[in-house]
């Protein structure tokens, strides 16, 4: 992949004015239909004792070799870097959810990658019902936590659970925000956000588990606010730029398809993002930006969903 030049970013609030240079990546220089793609569906649940397989189609008209990576792969699963093939038997000790499994492709100048997904563990007499397995008797989790904590008040979310006779429920969350508490015995997620927490956690779920049976709840974003107090989520800043025209190797950047803007209250989780998906647009207007000092960077987008690396990061005060 080639890197776009975009000349600077300016940031501007009032008064205010920070300049950076960015130098972001576009889209792969390959024509039409010399693209790496990898598809397929692969199967979401398996059974303990019975092998599990897939094989991702692989279409790659350049002719480079494709090697592959997966991410979160289940334990008890092997993977075939040289053919992208996930496979193995579970065993009973296996049975449960495996989150956010995904296989990617490379041939070294484009990517390609399939959706994450789920995979289902289940035991050999049960069934998988989507949110979880039945043995007889279902263990259920429901509720709906709030997808919204403020500043200095207390969050707490109990979920409530049906769990088959004579057994035990015991807990996981996956992407606990890092200011909350949880308990694996309850299942509650609970804690008290500071200004410093402002911010958007994704995929926070929660998962009950009881002898060989798990259910879970859907995924949730949940987003920390300003107080509502002396702080008030009124402030707003925009950004500024110049856009891209041409690649590094001096070819003309034609099929530039907009940009993300990525910002928070921590350089080192910009955790929110705009999407600007009119490539024409030079400044955007981020509000309802609360009294502290937020950070900013942008990457650009090309038609192929290809993003850049991150620009420099800028930081301005909220007043």
């Amino acid at each position: 992949m080639f890197s776009s030049k975009l000349a600077a970013v300016c940031l501007r609030y009032g008064s205010f004015s920070a300049l950076a240079a960015l130098s972001l990546l576009t889209s792969p220089l390959a024509s039409a239909g010399t693209a790496l793609t990898i598809s397929g569906p692969p199967p979401t649940t398996a059974t303990a004792g019975a092998a599990y397989s897939f094989q991702p189609t692989v279409s790659d008209p350049s002719g480079r070799t494709v090697t592959f990576k997966i991410y979160n792969r289940p334990s008890w699963a092997s993977f075939s870097s040289s053919t992208g093939r996930l496979y193995g038997t579970p065993t009973a000790a296996n049975v449960g959810a495996y989150h956010y499994v995904q296989i990617e492709g490379t041939d070294g100048i484009t990517n390609s990658w399939l959706p994450a997904y789920t995979l289902t563990v289940s035991s050999s007499s049960s069934t998988s019902t989507g949110g979880g397995t039945t043995t007889g008797t279902k263990l259920v989790i429901s509720g709906t936590p709030s997808a919204t904590a403020t500043v200095g008040a207390a969050y707490s979310f109990q979920p409530t659970t049906t769990v088959p006779s004579g057994q035990t429920a015991t807990f996981k969350v996956y992407n606990k925000p890092s200011w909350a508490s949880f308990s694996t015995s309850t299942g509650r997620l609970y804690g008290t956000p500071s200004a410093a927490n402002v911010g958007t956690y994704r995929w926070v779920q929660i998962e009950a588990l009881a002898g060989t049976s798990a259910s879970w709840l859907p995924a949730y974003t949940l987003t920390v606010s300003g107080s509502t107090g002396t702080t008030s989520a009124t402030g707003s800043a925009t950004i500024s730029w110049t856009p891209p025209t041409e690649n590094t190797n001096g070819t003309a950047l034609t099929n530039l398809a907009g940009y993300r803007i990525y910002y928070g209250t921590s350089q080192t989780n910009l955790s929110n993002v705009v999407n600007v998906t009119n490539p024409g647009l030079v400044t955007y207007v981020v509000s309802n930006l609360s009294t502290t000092t937020y950070y900013f960077a942008m990457t650009s987008i090309n038609s192929s969903g290809t993003e850049s690396a991150r620009s420099a990061v800028v930081s301005h005060l909220v007043q």
